[in-house]
C-alpha cells in the first residue's frame, strides 16, 4: 500500500503543471474577466478550440463595425443658371486666334479657376494640356500660361462658345449658348482655320442644336471627323480662302471633354480618340512647311 501511495506521489511530482496565466482566486470564477494576452490566447487555443473560434468571430465583428462607421460622402449638388453678375469680378479669356491656322480648339466657356488665372484650361484637374502632348499636337506638355504661344509654335488656336466664366456649363442659359454658337461661325469665317476641334460631346450637341434646331439623335453623334455638311464658318456667299480657293468652312473634329469630372472614358480611351487629330495636324504642318516663330526671343 505504501508503495502504491509512493508511486502516486512520484507520478504527481513528475507531472509538472503548466503555468496558469489566469487569476487563480475565487476558484477560477474571475477568469472570464481576465485580459487575454497573446500567450494566454495560445494556451486557451491549445486546450479549448471552441474558445478560439468564438474569439475570432468577435474580432471579425469589430472590424466590420469599424468599416461601416465611415461617414457617407456628400453628393455634389447639381448646378443651375447663375446670373453673369455672380462672376463679374472675373475677366473673360481673350481668344487665341490668327488667320489660316491649322486647327482651333473650341471649349464651352472659362471655368472659375481658368478665369482667375487668365489662361486656358488652368484647373489642375483638367487634362487638356496633357492630351495635347499625348496625341502629338505639342512636342512637350505646355503650361496653361503658355496658351498664347499656340499659334506661333504649333499653328493652333483656342476659343469658347461663351466668353463669360462660370463654375460649369449648367450655369449658362440656352440663349447665351445659342448666341455664342452663332458667334463661332462668324469667327471661323473671319479667320478661316483648316479645322476646328470641338473639346467635348456636350459642346458639339450645343452647336448641333443651334444649327439644326433640335438635339442630335444617337445615330447622329460620333467622335472624330464629321461630315463636310457640318463644317463651321460657312458662308452663303462665295468667299475665297488664303489660297484663292472657295471657302467651304472649317472641318470639324469632335473629341472628348478634358474636364477632370468627365470620367465616363478611361485615359487610354480618351488618348485614342484624340490621337487621329494629332496625327493629322502633324501631317499638315509638314505639308505646309510650317516653321515655328520666335516667342519672346525663343522658339
Amino acid at each position: 500500500m505504501r508503495r502504491t501511495r509512493s508511486s502516486k506521489t512520484m507520478v504527481s511530482a513528475n507531472d509538472t503543471p503548466k503555468p496558469n496565466h489566469l487569476t487563480p482566486s475565487f476558484k477560477g470564477k474571475l477568469s472570464k474577466f481576465q485580459h487575454i494576452t497573446a500567450s494566454t490566447a495560445t494556451t486557451i487555443s491549445d486546450s479549448t478550440p471552441g474558445s478560439a473560434q468564438r474569439s475570432s468571430k468577435r474580432t471579425r465583428t469589430a472590424i466590420t463595425s469599424t468599416t461601416h462607421s465611415a461617414p457617407p460622402r456628400k453628393k455634389r449638388k447639381p448646378s443651375k443658371y447663375a446670373d453673369p453678375s455672380k462672376y463679374a469680378h472675373l475677366s473673360s479669356l481673350t481668344d487665341i486666334l490668327e488667320p489660316d491656322l491649322i486647327g482651333v480648339f473650341v471649349g464651352t466657356n472659362p471655368g472659375i479657376r481658368t478665369a482667375a488665372a487668365g489662361h486656358a484650361y488652368a484647373h489642375p484637374s483638367n487634362h487638356f494640356w496633357k492630351l495635347l502632348h499625348a496625341s502629338g499636337l505639342t512636342d512637350r506638355r505646355l503650361k496653361p500660361e503658355e496658351d498664347v504661344t499656340l499659334p506661333a509654335l504649333y499653328c493652333m488656336g483656342n476659343t469658347n462658345i461663351v466668353d463669360r466664366p462660370s463654375k460649369d456649363a449648367a450655369e449658362l442659359s440656352k440663349e447665351e449658348t445659342a448666341a455664342g454658337t452663332a458667334n463661332l461661325d462668324a469667327k471661323f469665317l473671319k479667320y478661316k482655320p483648316e479645322a476646328v476641334c470641338v473639346v467635348g460631346k456636350g459642346i458639339w450637341e450645343a452647336i448641333w442644336r443651334y444649327k439644326y434646331g433640335k438635339n442630335p439623335k444617337v445615330k447622329d453623334f460620333k467622335y472624330g471627323w464629321q461630315d463636310e455638311a457640318h463644317n463651321l464658318g460657312q458662308s452663303e456667299e462665295e468667299v475665297l480662302d488664303s489660297k484663292g480657293d472657295v471657302w467651304k468652312g472649317a472641318r470639324v473634329f469632335v473629341t472628348t471633354s478634358t474636364s477632370g469630372l468627365a470620367a465616363n472614358l478611361k485615359p487610354a480611351e480618351k488618348e485614342a480618340i484624340w490621337r487621329p487629330f494629332g496625327e493629322w495636324v502633324q501631317k499638315r504642318r509638314t505639308e505646309r512647311g510650317f516653321v515655328p516663330r520666335l516667342v519672346n526671343g525663343e522658339v
